[in-house]
């Protein structure tokens, strides 16, 4: 494990590199030394082997890449005589798009020289480059190592854990919205699996983000975890804001469930007869089991016959749709007033249909007018006629309409 969020498998395989101006050993007595290898059949010089069998581990055989220079201090040879092999092992090592990691060895890698040319380094190609002393190296230098060269690897996919409720929230809800920028904006800017450390210390830096998480990454899919979290404040801020009651704790959401909890139970007994009524005009709510009153059994007789007769009642209610209709006939004054009146009217008309409504007149706006005239035809039926309508009503379920007649007096 090089983290906690980034375990790997590894097998190291070594190479021999490019030769670098001024290097011994690459020509013999009878000129350049010429050696054998796995891929070609006939002997080739030692160089050319070199940078052969370099080249066809790292294109065929690895997934990261490795590339040790140095800033002079570990041989005899100076900085110049690396920088023409280093500048060529890099550039081919880009041009294949894998992933790589530049390994400045000095036997003083804190020193003003390492750290200036790692920082080139870094600066020119765009990879992490680490000043180290490879001979006396330990442990948690070879882990920071492997984790930047994993790092390298491009980023395919970020998941993104908001929190349950969050996503339960309309996609144009205020603060769903808000994720959404956040993490856009934040993500576009991510390209490698080094980048997405910084993503989630950026999405934590957002005042409705509570925490930002880490939770893992998987160099071998290009892929990575962050959680995010929200703080109960805005939870219980959000949860008034949908359902329109204060909420400051856990004391008023048990509270307020167990009304909702009963309003909705209540509900769903005419929730289906208020569609009826709707579509068809009529709605009907059948009695519930505990709605059932079950009178004492009676004995009763016919002839020599006797029997028991078994009563129940129950309530049944009934939903009818009766459409009203109001009119308003504003009185202006001359025909003239009237006339202008009319054309300003539908003037607004064509602009808003809706907008005409919202005319004012003597104070009062032509929708508060017809709704007053609704509402006062809502109440014209008499408490008499009511019982009467039931009473019909009952009859007629209990006995049979048979032939109804309807007088209106």
């Amino acid at each position: 494990a090089v983290s906690e969020q980034l375990k790997l498998k590894v097998r190291l395989v070594d190479c021999v590199g490019y030769a670098v101006e001024g290097a011994q050993g690459f020509l013999d007595e009878e000129g350049p030394r010429m050696v054998r290898t796995p891929w070609l059949e006939d002997p080739i010089p030692f160089e050319e082997a070199a940078e052969f069998g370099t080249r066809k581990v790292i294109e065929e055989h690895s997934t990261i890449g490795i590339v040790v220079t140095t800033d002079g201090s570990i041989t005899d040879l100076p900085r110049a005589s690396y920088e023409d092999a280093e500048n060529r092992v890099i550039t081919e090592l880009a041009d294949l798009g894998k992933p790589f990691v530049i390994i400045v060895n000095s036997k003083n890698p804190s020193g003003l020289d390492a750290v200036t040319l790692a920082a080139e380094l870094s600066a020119r190609y765009d990879v992490p480059a680490m000043p180290m002393d490879c001979q006396n190296m330990e442990q948690p230098v070879i882990i920071d190592l492997l984790k930047e060269a994993l790092y390298m690897f491009p980023i395919r996919e970020i998941a993104i854990d908001l929190p349950r409720w969050v996503e339960e929230l309309p996609n144009n809800h205020w603060l769903y919205a808000r994720f959404s920028d956040a993490v856009l904006e934040v993500v576009a800017d991510v390209n490698r699996l080094r980048d997405v450390e910084p993503a989630a210390l950026q999405l934590g830096e957002y005042e409705f983000v509570e925490r930002s998480i880490l939770q893992s990454i998987e160099p071998g899919e290009g892929s990575a975890a962050i959680e995010l979290t929200c703080s109960h404040d805005l939870f219980y801020q959000v949860l008034s804001e949908l359902s329109g009651f204060p909420i400051e704790g856990d004391h008023n959401l048990v509270g307020l469930i167990s009304e909702l909890s009963f309003a909705k139970h209540e509900y769903d007994k005419v929730a289906e007869a208020l569609r009826n009524v709707k579509d068809t005009g009529y709605g009907l709510v059948s009695p519930g089991t505990d709605d059932i009153v079950f009178e004492q059994p009676e004995l009763i007789r016919q002839g020599n016959r006797f029997g028991v007769k078994l009563t129940a009642t129950a309530p049944s209610y009934h939903l009818i749709r009766a459409n009203i209709s109001a009119e308003v006939t504003p009185f202006v004054g001359t025909e003239k007033q009237g006339e202008e009146f009319v054309r300003y009217l539908a003037e607004e008309f064509e602009k808003d249909p809706d907008q005409i409504w919202e005319t004012d007149f003597l104070g009062k706006s032509m929708h508060d007018l017809v709704r007053e005239g609704l509402q006062s035809k809502l109440t014209k039926m008499p408490e008499n006629a009511q019982e009467k309508l039931q009473e019909t009503l009952t009859k007629i379920l209990n006995e049979g309409s048979g032939g109804l007649i309807c007088i209106i007096l």
